[in-house]
């Protein structure tokens, strides 16, 4: 897929449902007793493996229009009748290990090329110390592997890097433990998990901890089921976002964004960067503040993007790196090293990527700088199948001298259905 550059982009767009809260909502929904309606939840790939899994796991899942879901729960898992296969969803299967281990059951989970090269240990770990118990098929630490669930005792664990999904699974698992699981982190993660447990029935007690939090949960507890309205997905909006910002004579606005202030680190670095970027008709959706963000074409300065940042904008670093290519001076991001051992080694492909357009790119161990400028851009960029690796990249072709040329566009659609048609819309010529 090529993107070639443009001349001006124009108009609005919605952005698709929030990739996190739509595995969220499908996973609790199918854990409660009763009736869950969903309703703007995203359709890539990643979601509807984790729908497939949850339907697997005995829930009632049905779709009922364009992103309306309706899953009834019977209260709990049970074993599924095959192996759970999670195509491309890290979160997904996750998640799905931490609620599975909390029940009476066995499952084998398994996943795609990619999702087979992901670590396990860090969420199998936390799990196995609640007593789950689990076994390697092949190599360890990968899947795919064989849970058996159930007979679980609540514990405290600290967290080494801030999480979600680590922090979710104990929480998850926690749900059906003996006593009161308690997960402290040293520095904030995203808390939708935290949230939609409220908006299910159950008790979650967080404390502020410093830099950190404390969030306790007490075992024994029943979700109900409830209604749930997926906000737009912050990382999704960050593309055509990036777009307006870096093409010339641009204005893109997208609605309906998720504004958690644990999900807009990208927003505040591109402020920083001297990005005219402007929120309105702020509201509350699902729990969480949204609202329509609006990018214009604005001349970029290279920042020292804060460490402790890294955790509200993970997923945006390699769009973040394509923007600085056209900002003034370097922008350096450091702390990142759980780029690494995302669906691909993002570091590696996008430090790769940026230089065969033109972009000059330091990269260390745990992180990378990116010395920005004018950019030529007529690479082809290996992707190695990784989404935002192919979306980072063809965003970056709308503003070059030349035409970008991704090799794997088809892993798009597992977080992004409706990308090329979206930025067509605008004025972008992606094909």
């Amino acid at each position: 897929m090529t993107a070639r550059p443009a001349a001006s982009l124009h108009g609005a767009a919605t952005a698709p449902g929030d990739k996190s809260v739509s595995h969220r909502a499908l996973i609790l929904g199918g854990l409660a007793q009763g009736v869950t309606e969903i309703e703007g939840l995203l359709e890539g790939e990643d979601i509807l493996a984790t729908a497939r899994a949850v339907e697997a796991f005995g829930a009632e899942v049905r779709r009922l229009g364009d992103g309306r879901w309706r899953v009834t729960g019977r209260g709990g898992f049970v074993s599924p009748p095959g192996v759970i296969d999670c195509g491309n969803a890290g979160t997904g299967v996750r998640l799905l290990m931490g609620a599975a281990a909390g029940q009476t059951l066995s499952a084998t989970f398994d996943g795609d090329a990619s999702l087979r090269q992901r670590p396990m240990k860090r969420v199998t770990g936390p799990l196995t110390a609640m007593g789950a118990r689990f076994d390697w098929i092949g190599q360890e630490d990968r899947l795919p592997l064989t849970l058996h669930g159930g007979g679980l005792r609540a514990i405290d664990h600290v967290q080494s890097v801030a999480s979600a999904q680590i922090k979710s699974a104990i929480l998850l698992a926690g749900l059906n433990a003996a006593g009161a699981t308690v997960v402290v982190e040293p520095e904030r993660s995203r808390d939708h998990t935290e949230r939609m447990l409220r908006a299910f029935g159950a008790q979650v007690a967080v404390q502020d901890q410093g830099a950190g939090w404390r969030i306790a949960l007490e075992g024994g507890q029943r979700l109900k089921g409830t209604s749930v309205a997926v906000p737009g997905d912050p990382s999704s909006a960050a593309f055509p976002l990036a777009a307006g910002l870096i093409v010339p004579a641009s204005e893109v606005t997208v609605t309906n964004v998720m504004l958690n202030p644990l999900r807009t680190g990208l927003f505040d670095t591109w402020r920083d960067m001297g990005a005219d970027l402007t929120v309105a008709n702020l509201r509350q959706s699902g729990g969480e503040t949204v609202g329509d963000v609006t990018a214009r074409h604005s001349r970029l300065t290279g920042v020292v993007v804060p460490t402790e940042r890294a955790a509200s904008m993970i997923d945006e670093y390699p769009i973040l790196a394509a923007t600085a290519a056209f900002a003034d001076g370097a922008t350096v991001m450091r702390g990142i090293g759980e780029m690494r051992v995302k669906e691909s080694d993002r570091i590696a492909l996008m430090a790769s990527g940026l230089s065969a357009c033109g972009v000059r790119v330091e990269e260390e161990p745990e992180g990378f700088i990116v010395t920005g400028g004018s950019v030529r851009g007529g690479g082809m960029v290996t992707t190695h199948g990784d989404h935002r690796i192919a979306m980072s990249h063809l965003i970056l072709g709308l503003a070059a001298e030349q035409a970008v040329t991704v090799d794997e566009p088809g892993m798009i659609a597992t977080s992004f259905p409706g990308f090329v048609s979206m930025m067509r819309g605008l004025g972008a010529d992606i094909g």
